[in-house]
């Protein structure tokens, strides 16, 4: 062996990233762990049980230590700095030697993937994408690998909708309101569904549960990680052969519903203008069925060449073709090349001669949703002549898909399509001129974007953090059935929304977010805002509210005593004057009845009213009060269930909130069932602001906290202050706690069992020892880490994973920071930093093949 770091140093003067060292294990990697590793994990008493002295060549075996020592070495955790000197060079061949390693021998495994994990980005160092490179790192100019994106369930589910309902064009007056070609919104219950012909039900009978069981939905087909952030999709998402069946029995509905509307889901009766004609046959107990709606005669759904090929009698290859050619545009964003429109072209035809016109069209058409470009988007560079770096340069229809795609979830507009077919989307210039163009145009709409900030912050979680109950109620807010979920869903809208105004105004994008004081609120945001009180002042509120109830009832209770004795007083009198039963004194007798009914609802009203506000009590509401606003939500889907759209455009309790990460749509989104999420919350902080890296919980330990109901949760952490746990967890719980300042709803506290919280915390080794120190609370650390350089740094590498589909390399250390200086000198624009992403070579440029020296993952 020999002395690693003295003759690596020599070789690596001609180093590039992502080219891993052709010497064998004995004289490279052996080498690397006698030289750094041995000493420390060595074959007696190994730190962390770790020992690495019989540490042999990677086999299926031990793979999944070296996968463990891969993130070490990425994350400069071992060897530790104080162990040994190491040169940066040695550190990155010895991470690319591991990589190109487990890949090999994983190949028929499932392979190597954890380089390609957006949530392993930060593996590689921060300083060396944006300081200055040791000289004899040599980059070479970077693009990204050919490959195909599978669609997104937000991109499927929109496509789909696409063609069956009409949505309302962008008003410049409404902005916050449901637009063309902005994504599917959940429903109130938190799915994402294709509804079929609510716009055009007029009546259903048996409540809101008939409605949510009768209405014929499709809820998203092609599966996604629930707990999200940014999400590789090039990479780690395929179409199962259950996926595959899914959509074939989706399409054949779709197809039916484009041709005959309504008809194709209900009976001929069910479709009127005048509900009460139909009124015989809408009785009894008609939940969940078909037949509990009613449908108006408009047609608003797009009639297209499908509906006239199935309307029309006969049928004949030109109309065929048509609904072909439609079809396979609406489904893929391009038109078929004349050799795909005549294989559909038969396929239908086939299928209308073994089935008849109608069940032979359908059959046929369907097959179109399972086109390859249907669901995934290529980017495969098959023509075109490579650079002198193995590059080839998107054109034509895969620039202007990927440009589309990058902002839109429905088909090119009219401009970038003519673009296309003329030949302008061949050059950088035509991406600038095109994403500049549709970043200026508000009647485009660009969901994209604001996928971007919630897969970042992850804000849109809370609805599907399963409650505690009792430990819900604990809170203050209302534990009562599904109230506290469709709390969260709505909240998620809002922030949503949120993220728009801000963005609308495009002005320090990251600082606004992590620093405003606006709050896009409803009514029930006030107790989720508001401040939870001290036993002394709960019970002074409680004494307050039963006096106030007392009071109230003995006004109801005098109205009513008031309205029976009045009633019986009449009765009496027409008892002993029968000769007087006028036609008045019997419309006087009614409008006692009613009186006395009134009375008896006000009174159930009062006992109703109090009941909820009695569950509040343990908060004091916040003042959110401000402009009307509206925030995108679902068209109507659960009748009286469905999500408003109504909101106010508040200014958070001020000493309280600070941006979006102290607003309960996050908070919430960072909890668990019972409790505040601490790691979870310093982890993300760690990762997605400071740029840091956690590697995975060793599967050895026991990663639970001590369940300890008189124990706050910074006493209850105490169990990863152990020396195995807290190397990573110093990184993750100083930054999490100080969010102790609210409990897991979200509310602000002062107390936490009775005792003033604790909220302190510390950043620690951020890599900018001006963000270095103690914080009071979460507050301070905010407002610290939004004035950060480093932050807007992390944040732009996040934009880069989510726009480029994949993980930055040192080679993309260039792209990296001129998109950073274009949002610096845009003063923060949103709109600059992305124009410089997609106008970067890692955006326009693909290789077929991926050599050694340009792998992507390295």
């Amino acid at each position: 062996m020999y002395p690693f770091g003295k003759t690596s140093s020599a070789n690596a003067e001609t180093y590039t990233p992502g080219q891993p060292p052709k010497e064998d294990f004995e004289s490279f990697a052996g080498a690397f762990l006698a030289d750094h590793c041995i000493d420390c994990h060595g074959e007696t008493a190994p730190e962390g049980d770790l020992s690495l002295h019989d540490l042999g060549p990677v086999d299926e075996i031990n793979a999944g230590t070296w996968r463990s020592v891969w993130a070490q070495v990425s994350l400069q955790e071992m060897p530790p700095p104080d162990a040994s000197e190491l040169e940066v060079v040695d550190r990155l061949q010895f991470s690319d030697w591991i990589v190109a390693e487990l890949s090999r021998v994983m190949q028929d495994k499932g392979g190597f993937h954890d380089h390609r994990d957006p949530n392993k980005g930060n593996f590689i160092d921060h300083d060396l994408l944006f300081a200055a490179l040791p000289e004899e790192i040599r980059l070479v100019p970077t693009s990204s690998p050919a490959r195909i994106w599978r669609v997104t369930p937000q991109e499927h589910i929109t496509r789909l909708n696409d063609l069956i309902n009409t949505e309302p064009e962008y008003d410049p007056g409404k902005p916050g309101l449901r637009t063309h070609g902005d994504v599917v919104p959940t429903n109130h219950g938190g799915e994402l569904k294709l509804y079929f012909g609510v716009d055009r039900i007029i009546k259903w009978q048996g409540g809101t549960v008939a409605y949510a069981t009768s209405v014929k939905s499709v809820p998203a087909i092609l599966s996604s990680a629930r707990k999200h952030g940014l999400e590789n999709y090039p990479d780690f998402y395929t179409v199962n052969s259950a996926e595959a069946t899914q959509i074939l029995d989706v399409a054949d509905d779709i197809i039916r519903y484009m041709a005959e509307g309504p008809l194709s889901i209900a009976q001929p009766y069910q479709i009127t203008d005048d509900p009460a004609s139909i009124a015989d046959k809408m009785v009894g107990d008609l939940r969940g069925l078909p037949t509990s709606l009613v449908y108006s005669t408009k047609v608003v759904r797009p009639l297209t060449p499908v509906y006239d090929l199935m309307k029309e009698d006969g049928v004949s290859d030109e109309r065929v073709r048509r609904a072909v050619d439609f079809l396979f545009e609406a489904l893929t964003y391009r038109p078929p090349t004349e050799r795909e429109s005549n294989q559909y072209l038969q396929m239908v035809n086939e299928s209308i001669q073994k089935l008849g016109k109608e069940d032979g069209a359908a059959l046929g058409l369907s097959s179109i949703f399972l086109d390859r470009d249907a669901l995934f988007r290529p980017e495969l560079v098959e023509y075109g002549s490579p650079d002198p770096h193995g590059r080839v340069m998107l054109q034509d229809w895969e620039l202007g898909l990927a440009v589309n795609h990058a902002l839109r979830y429905i088909k090119p507009d009219e401009a970038l399509r003519t673009a296309v077919l003329e030949g302008r989307m061949r050059t950088r210039d035509d991406v600038r001129r095109e994403v500049q163009r549709m970043l200026a145009d508000d009647t485009i709409r660009k969901p994209r974007i604001l996928r971007f900030f919630r897969d970042y912050f992850d804000y849109d979680l809370g609805g599907y953090i399963c409650k505690d109950n009792q430990a819900l109620a604990a809170t203050g807010v209302s534990a009562r059935g599904v109230s506290h979920y469709r709390a969260m869903f709505d909240a998620t809208a809002s922030t949503d929304r949120l993220v728009e105004l801000i963005l609308q105004e495009d002005k320090d994008v990251l600082k606004q977010l992590l620093t405003t004081d606006k709050v896009v609120a409803t009514k029930t945001d006030e107790v989720y805002f508001g401040r939870k009180r001290t036993k002394e002042e709960q019970a002074a509120a409680v004494a307050e509210a039963k006096r106030a109830e007392a009071e109230a009832k003995k006004k109801d209770n005098a109205a009513l005593k008031s309205a029976r004795e009045a009633l019986a007083e009449l009765e009496q009198w027409l008892k002993e004057n029968p000769d007087e039963d006028t036609a008045k004194k019997q419309k006087e007798l009614a409008a006692k009845k009613k009186a006395v009914t009134a009375a008896e609802k006000a009174r159930a009203a009062t006992v109703r009213q109090f009941r909820l506000e009695n569950e509040k009590l343990g908060i004091a509401a916040a003042d959110l009060s401000g402009p009307k606003i509206f925030a995108r939500v679902s068209r109507r889907s659960f009748g009286t269930g469905s999500m408003k759209p109504e909101r106010v455009l508040a200014t958070a309790p001020e000493g309280q909130r600070l941006g979006i990460l102290t607003h309960p749509s996050w908070l919430v989104s960072h909890s668990d069932a019972m409790d505040n999420h601490a790691i979870l919350r310093g982890r993300w902080i760690r990762e997605r602001l400071l740029g840091g890296g956690i590697p995975d919980v060793p599967i050895t330990v026991d990663a639970m906290l001590p369940d300890e109901p008189h124990s706050t949760l910074r006493q209850r952490m105490r169990v990863t202050r152990e020396t195995y746990c807290w190397t990573c967890h110093e990184k993750m719980d100083p930054l999490g706690l100080p969010f102790e300042m609210y409990n897991h709803a979200g509310v602000y506290r002062t107390l936490e069992l009775d005792k003033p919280v604790d909220t302190t915390g510390e950043i620690i080794d951020s890599g900018d020892p001006a963000l270095d120190g103690k914080v009071a609370d979460a507050i301070e650390m905010i407002r610290k880490l939004a004035e950060s350089e480093r932050t807007e740094q992390v944040f732009v590498r996040h934009a880069f994973r989510f726009w480029m589909g994949r993980n930055e390399t040192l080679h993309d250390a260039p792209v990296l920071q001129d998109a950073h200086r274009a949002y610096k000198e845009s003063g923060g624009s949103m709109n600059a930093l992305i124009t410089s992403l997609l106008t970067s070579d890692a955006f326009l440029y693909r290789t077929r093949s991926e050599p050694g020296m340009l792998a992507e993952s390295r």
